[in-house]
C-alpha cells in the first residue's frame, strides 16, 4: 500500500490478537493496552532483538533491571520532581483536558458574502503534536464556515501558549462551537503517585518511574565495584515506565504505560563527541537492518533551541507514522549531567577512578533511549501489506523472520493418511528452536492467509509425496514461492533462514495451490 489506513492496521491488531484494549470487558482505560498472543511474541522478539545485538554480544556492556519504585529522591536529583510538567488547559463547557502544547491554534479570516469588505475571523483550537497534524481539523471546520461567508482569505498559526492573553476569549476550542471557554494553562506533574507503606501520607509519598534511565545512574557505582568494568562502557535496561499523559493517542504510540529499551554508555569526556556519533549511526542502523528501510525512517538533529541545558547534542530516530512523524528514539549527549546530580543530592561519590591515567573524574553519558510499544508500532506499520493474488486481496505483515511473532506454520494436506502425525512431528521438532504453529483445520489456501496475517515467514506443507520420499514444500510468505526439501534437519534450515545465513531459492519454483 502507498499510505497505510490505521483503522485497517488497529483491526488487524485487534482480530489476530496483537493488541487488545486495556480491561476492554469494562469499557477500557484510556492510554493503557495489552499484548496478545501474536503481539507479546513481536514484542518480545523486538526486546530479545536489542538485547543480542546491543548487549550480549558486546564485551563493552552489561545489564540491570531496576525496581520500578525508587526512593523519590531520585526524582528530585533527576528535576523530575519539580520539572516534570505538561502545561494544561481545561474546557470549561466538555470538561476535557489538552496539553497546551499540543493544543494548536488556527486563524482564518473570511469575507463576508453578504458584506463586501466585511471580514469574519475564527480561532479554532485544533490538537496534535505539531501544526502539521492539528491542521486537517481545522481545515475541516473552516470548510463548513467558508461556504456560508465565502472563499478564506486569510489563515495563520500560532501555538496556543502564543496568544496573547487579550486573545484568549477568542479561541474556539477542539469540541465546542463557541468560543471562551479554555481555561489558562497551568501545570500538571506527569508522575503516577502512590505511597509505600500503610498509611497515605506526605511522608511516604513514592512516584512509579517515568524513565528506566535514573535507576541506571543510582546504580553505577554498584556496576563499577562488582561488574569488573572499564571505560568505555555501557549499562542497558529494559522495562516499564509510566507516565500520566494528558492526551494519549494514536493507538499505543502515547501510552501511560510503557516499555523502554534505553543505553547509559559512559565515557571519558574527551571522546564523548565520537561515542555520541556512534550510537547515532549505530541505532538507525539496526533499525534498517530489521525492516525499517522505506523512506519513512529518518534521522533528525535537535535545533540549538530544542537541546536540553545539560545536553550539547541530540538527535531522534523518527518515523512516518499514518499520524505524522514522529520520535521512535532519541540518542542525547547528556555530559555528565546526571551523575553529577546524583552525586548533589545523595552525598556518596560517582565519579570514576581510570587506573591508566591515575586520576577521577565523573564520566560522561551517551543515552540512547527506545521505546519498545512505538518500536513494535513501526515494524507493524512498516510491515503491512495488500497484496493482489489470483484475483484476490491479501492481507500479509511481511516482517522481517526475527521479529515475525510465529515463525513456520506446518499443515498436513489432508486429515488422512498418517499426514496429521507427520506434520504434527515436524512441528514438535520446530518448536523446539522457535514460534511454530499448527494448523489442520479448512483448505490450504484458507490456512495460508491466515499465517499471512500474522506474518509467519515459512509455511510447510505435508502432502501425499511426503509419505514415499520424506520431502515436504516449504512456501515463502513475500514472495510466494514454493520449493521441495527433506524433511530430515528442517529446523536446521528454517534457523538458517531466519537467521540469514540461507537465502530462499530464486528464480522459477513451483508457486503451488494458493486456494
Amino acid at each position: 500500500m502507498s499510505s497505510l489506513d490505521m483503522e485497517k492496521l488497529v483491526s488487524l491488531c485487534k482480530r489476530r490478537g496483537f493488541i487488545f484494549p486495556s480491561s476492554e470487558i469494562y469499557g477500557g482505560i484510556g492510554g493503557f493496552w495489552d499484548y496478545g498472543p501474536l503481539g507479546v511474541e513481536l514484542k518480545r522478539n523486538i526486546k530479545d532483538a536489542w538485547w543480542h545485538d546491543m548487549i550480549r554480544t558486546r564485551d563493552d556492556m552489561v545489564g540491570l533491571d531496576c525496581s520500578i519504585i525508587m526512593n523519590p529522591r531520585v526524582w528530585e536529583a533527576s528535576g523530575h520532581v519539580g520539572g516534570f510538567s505538561d502545561p494544561l488547559v481545561d474546557c470549561k463547557k466538555t470538561k476535557e483536558r489538552y496539553r497546551a502544547d499540543q493544543l494548536w491554534v488556527f486563524v482564518y479570516r473570511f469575507n463576508a458574502k453578504d458584506a463586501p469588505g466585511s471580514m469574519v475571523e475564527f480561532w479554532w483550537g485544533s490538537l496534535g503534536g505539531g501544526p502539521d497534524e492539528a491542521r486537517p481539523a481545522a481545515e475541516a471546520r473552516a470548510g463548513k464556515v467558508a461556504k456560508k461567508l465565502g472563499a478564506p482569505v486569510d489563515s495563520s498559526v500560532v501555538g496556543y501558549m502564543q496568544v496573547a492573553p487579550e486573545d484568549r476569549e477568542k479561541v474556539i476550542g477542539p469540541s465546542v462551537e463557541e468560543s471562551g471557554t479554555l481555561t489558562e494553562p497551568r501545570s500538571f506533574n506527569l508522575m503516577f503517585k502512590t505511597y509505600v507503606g500503610a498509611l497515605e501520607s506526605d511522608s511516604n509519598v513514592a512516584y512509579l518511574r517515568p524513565e528506566t534511565a535514573q535507576g541506571i545512574f543510582a546504580n553505577f557505582k554498584n556496576v563499577c565495584d562488582t561488574g569488573r568494568v572499564k571505560l568505555p562502557f555501557g549499562i542497558a535496561q529494559v522495562g516499564k515506565s509510566f507516565r500520566n499523559e494528558i492526551n494519549p493517542r494514536n493507538f499505543t504510540f502515547r501510552s501511560r504505560e510503557f516499555e523502554q529499551m534505553e543505553i547509559e554508555f559512559f565515557c571519558k569526556p574527551e571522546e564523548a563527541k565520537e561515542w555520541y556519533a556512534y550510537w547515532r549511526k549505530t541505532r538507525f542502523d539496526w533499525y534498517v537492518s530489521l525492516g525499517l528501510q522505506s523512506d519513512k525512517l529518518r534521522l533528525r538533529d535537535h535545533d540549538p533551541d530544542e537541546l536540553a541545558f545539560y545536553s550539547t547534542a541530540t538527535a531522534d530516530i523518527e518515523y512516518a507514522f499514518p499520524f505524522g512523524v514522529s520520535e521512535l528514539e532519541g540518542i542525547a549527549h547528556r555530559g555528565d549531567y546526571d551523575l553529577t546530580q546524583h552525586m548533589k543530592f545523595s552525598g556518596k561519590d560517582l565519579t570514576y577512578f581510570d587506573e591508566d591515567s591515575k586520576s577521577r573524574f565523573t564520566p560522561h553519558v551517551i543515552e540512547p533511549s527506545a521505546g519498545a510499544d512505538r518500536a513494535t508500532l513501526a515494524f507493524l506499520c512498516e510491515a503491512y501489506t495488500e497484496d493482489k493474488v489470483e484475483n484476490d486481496t491479501r492481507t500479509v505483515l511481511k516482517f522481517h523472520p526475527r521479529l515475525a511473532p510465529i515463525k513456520t506454520a506446518v499443515f498436513p494436506l489432508v486429515k488422512r493418511d498418517g499426514m496429521p502425525e507427520k506434520a504434527a512431528s515436524i512441528h514438535h521438532q520446530l518448536r523446539e528452536k522457535f514460534a511454530s504453529f499448527y494448523d489442520e483445520k479448512g483448505a490450504v489456501g484458507r490456512r495460508y492467509r491466515r499465517q499471512d496475517e500474522a506474518g509467519t515467514p515459512y509455511c510447510i506443507t505435508v502432502d501425499g509425496q511426503t509419505l514415499t520420499d520424506d520431502t515436504v514444500t516449504i512456501r515463502d510468505r513475500d514472495s510466494l514461492r514454493q520449493w521441495r526439501v527433506p524433511s530430515a534437519n528442517i529446523d536446521v534450515m528454517i534457523g538458517d533462514m531466519i537467521s540469514g545465513k540461507l537465502q530462499a531459492p530464486q528464480g522459477e519454483i513451483s508457486g503451488g495451490s494458493e486456494s
